[in-house]
C-alpha cells in the first residue's frame, strides 16, 4: 500500500505518464499547484483578517475603545500578519521541505538497474519547479518565466547538476532538478529584485 502511494507521488499523481514530454506535464502542474497555493493563501489570509478583526471587537463596540482594546487590536493584527502576510510562501517551503525526502524515497521506487532514470518519475520536476518559484509573485508573468526557466536549467544542467544527476537512485533523480531550481529562483529573483527597484519604481 505504501509503496504503491510513494510510485503515485513518483510519477506525479498521473503526470508522469504524459505520452508527450512527462517531464514538462510536471513542471506544469507544479507551477498551477502553486498558483492554487497562492490563491488560497491570499483568500486565507483575508478571512483571518476579518476574523480576528471582528472576533477582537474592532469597530462593533458603539464606546470608543481605551488603551486595552487597542492593545488586544494590535496583538491580534501582528498575529494575523505573522501567520498571513506570506502564507504562500511559507506553504511552498514546507512543500519543498517535505516534498524533497519524499521525493527521493518516491521515485527510488522506480529504479532499475535496466532503468536507472525512468521517465515518468516526475516529482522531481514538481520540487525543482516550486524551489524556482519561491519568493516570486504568482502572477501569471512571473510563473511563466519561472516555467520557462526551470525548463531551461533542467534540460541544461548547468554544473553541478549534470554531477548531481549521476548519484545513486531517487537521490540522483532528485539532485539535479533541486539544482536546476537553485538556479532558476536565484536569476528569476534577481531579475524581479532589478525590475522592482530600478524598472518599474
Amino acid at each position: 500500500m505504501l509503496t504503491s502511494f510513494g510510485k503515485l507521488i513518483a510519477i506525479g499523481f498521473g503526470t508522469g505518464l504524459s505520452p508527450v514530454a512527462p517531464g514538462t506535464a510536471g513542471s506544469l502542474a507544479a507551477v498551477a499547484i502553486y498558483f492554487l497555493v497562492a490563491l488560497l493563501a491570499g483568500d486565507l489570509a483575508s478571512y483571518l483578517s476579518s476574523f480576528i478583526g471582528v472576533s477582537s471587537g474592532a469597530g462593533l463596540s458603539p464606546v470608543p475603545p481605551g488603551p486595552a482594546d487597542w492593545l488586544q487590536v494590535a496583538l491580534f493584527s501582528f498575529l494575523v500578519a505573522l501567520l498571513t502576510g506570506d502564507l504562500a510562501t511559507y506553504i511552498l517551503v514546507a512543500l519543498i521541505v517535505v516534498g524533497l525526502p519524499v521525493g527521493i524515497w518516491a521515485t527510488g521506487l522506480l529504479v532499475s538497474e535496466a532503468d536507472p532514470d525512468p521517465g515518468q518519475a516526475v516529482w522531481d520536476e514538481f520540487v525543482g519547479m516550486w524551489i524556482t518559484c519561491l519568493l516570486l509573485p504568482p502572477t501569471a508573468l512571473w510563473l511563466g518565466a519561472a516555467f520557462i526557466c526551470f525548463r531551461f536549467f533542467d534540460v541544461v544542467k548547468p554544473w553541478p547538476a549534470r554531477r548531481l544527476e549521476e548519484l545513486h537512485g531517487g537521490l540522483g533523480i532528485m539532485a539535479d532538478d533541486v539544482a536546476a531550481g537553485i538556479y532558476g529562483a536565484v536569476l528569476l529573483n534577481l531579475a524581479h529584485f532589478i525590475w522592482v527597484t530600478w524598472i518599474s519604481g
